[in-house]
């Protein structure tokens, strides 16, 4: 399963393509945190069923990206 890139501009994340990797059973993307001029990416994913909203699931990894982001500019 892939899905578009998605962007979540109020927080300033950018998902790159939701995949699922069925040997994990875990959604995996690239997500990029703008802060100011830089961006910076993480590698990010959830375990869930395939199954799962998509809207939560593009929540999740972006709160995972922000979790591991420790710039505030």
């Amino acid at each position: 399963m892939d899905t578009a890139r998605s962007e979540i501009t109020s927080s300033g994340v950018t998902l790159g393509a939701i995949r699922y990797n069925v040997q994990k059973g875990m959604f995996e993307a690239r997500v990029d945190v703008r802060r100011g001029d830089r961006t910076f990416r993480y590698p990010c994913q959830i375990s869930a069923p395939i199954d799962v909203d998509s809207g939560w699931i593009a929540s999740k990894l972006a709160q995972q990206a922000l979790s591991q982001s420790d710039t505030l500019n």
